[in-house]
């Protein structure tokens, strides 16, 4: 394949804004890019084959969407109402709505179900130039559908052309039957629920809950050290709603991530810059909480803290099934810039994934993934919320999606 009659932004590091080649071409050989630069200086022997018109358009790499929840049953539509009308998200859950509703919900759904709203729900993604997401499981809470929901998560790549990762998330809440038995369900995650998704090969990560309502950080610490003991790396759900010192907590274990982060403070700000632990940044949950706190950003920034960018696509507090609004998002509540937002949702969150040396970038070398806008600067991809065009969605040099 050569992409051609356009511009890409490669995201490259260091350099140009955007990584940007105007007038640009990529060429495409077994699925990697072997040339990317100034079409005028294509070399002749890469001058053949299919070519893919980007018609005086923008080529990026195809968007990475690190951070989601999208295998579920069930919706959360009557809690949006209650929350309209007052109610927080603290206190729906402590009422047993929230995280435990969709428990139920996706216990009692059967796999093909999962399977075929989940297919639709990543297909939307793909549509909106996502090329790589990844999946949390968490609305199980018991052995058997914490796995089940990893075995569809891992079935949806096939099913959708989209490369797909998967986190268990069984430290996500306490399932009902123990309500009273915190001890006795943190021993059924650390003894069972991560050796049996380890032994499986079914989770590329583990993700825990840090929060008042979830858990707390010494609980988070067991769950961690199970998961190093089965050589998984870790992320962490933190500070979300309180500063538990989440960010800490997860610097301390080199978690790859530490995600949400509105209420860190700048000590965690400063370990997580210590221990090379990536913020992931979720704007969806603050617009749909309408929460006023953001994260801190301007310490991020001055720390050296990467950013990604990333849509949480669950039912209860972001049901968001666009990453380019996520960008926007990312830029209007966040007040980052277009650059680092689409930075974020491209090279920062390769590296969230441990998959930085494969893709994120347009750089030869590296897998053939990129998405096609109908703008005239990477800029508007951001701008327009949600409304850029994506023309073409290509994975590993082969067309997911084209129009």
């Amino acid at each position: 394949m050569l992409v051609r009659n356009g511009h890409v932004a490669t995201m490259a590091a260091g350099g140009e804004a955007y990584g940007a080649v105007r007038d640009g071409a990529v060429a495409v050989r077994d699925g990697r890019i072997v040339w990317v630069g100034p079409e005028a200086d294509l070399p002749r022997e890469l001058d053949d084959g299919p070519v893919l018109d980007a018609r005086g358009g923008w080529v990026t790499p195809g968007l990475i969407d690190c951070h989601t929840h999208l295998v579920f049953g069930g919706d959360r539509a009557g809690e949006f109402e209650r929350r309209l009308q007052g109610a927080t998200y603290e206190e729906i859950a402590r009422a047993g709505g929230g995280i435990v509703s969709t428990v139920r919900a996706t216990r009692s759904a059967g796999d093909e179900e999962l399977l075929e709203r989940g297919r639709a729900r990543l297909e939307l993604l793909a549509w909106r130039g996502v090329t790589t997401a990844e999946i949390k499981s968490g609305y199980g809470l018991d052995v058997d559908t914490e796995l089940r929901m990893l075995r569809v998560a891992r079935a949806l790549g096939p099913a959708t052309g989209v490369r797909v990762q998967t986190t268990l998330l069984g430290a996500h809440a306490l399932p009902p039957e123990f309500a009273e038995d915190r001890n006795g369900y943190l021993g059924v995650v650390c003894e069972e629920m991560i050796p049996a998704a380890a032994a499986a090969g079914l989770a590329d990560a583990v993700d825990a809950f840090c929060e008042e309502i979830a858990f707390t950080p010494a609980e988070c610490d067991r769950v961690f050290d199970a998961a190093s003991a089965h050589e998984l790396p870790v992320r962490l759900h933190a500070d979300q709603l309180t500063d538990q010192g989440g960010a800490a907590l997860a610097a301390r274990h080199g978690a790859r991530s530490a995600d949400h982060l509105e209420h860190t403070s700048e000590e965690g700000v400063r370990a997580m810059a210590a221990a090379g632990t990536v913020a992931v940044l979720l704007p969806g949950a603050a617009h749909f909480l309408r929460d006023p706190t953001v994260p801190p950003v301007d310490a991020l920034r001055s720390h050296g803290v990467p950013m990604a960018v990333a849509t949480d696509l669950n039912p209860g507090s972001s049901p968001l099934l666009d990453p380019v609004l996520a960008l926007s998002l990312a830029c209007l509540l966040f007040r980052l810039t277009p650059e680092e937002a689409l930075g974020g949702m491209t090279r920062v969150a390769a590296r969230v994934l441990g998959l930085e040396d494969e893709i994120g970038t347009l750089e030869v070398g590296k897998r053939a993934d990129m998405a096609v806008w109908d703008v005239a600067h990477p800029a508007e991809l951001a701008y327009w919320m949600g409304g850029a065009p994506c023309r073409s969605v290509i994975r590993d040099g082969t067309a997911l999606s084209a129009r």
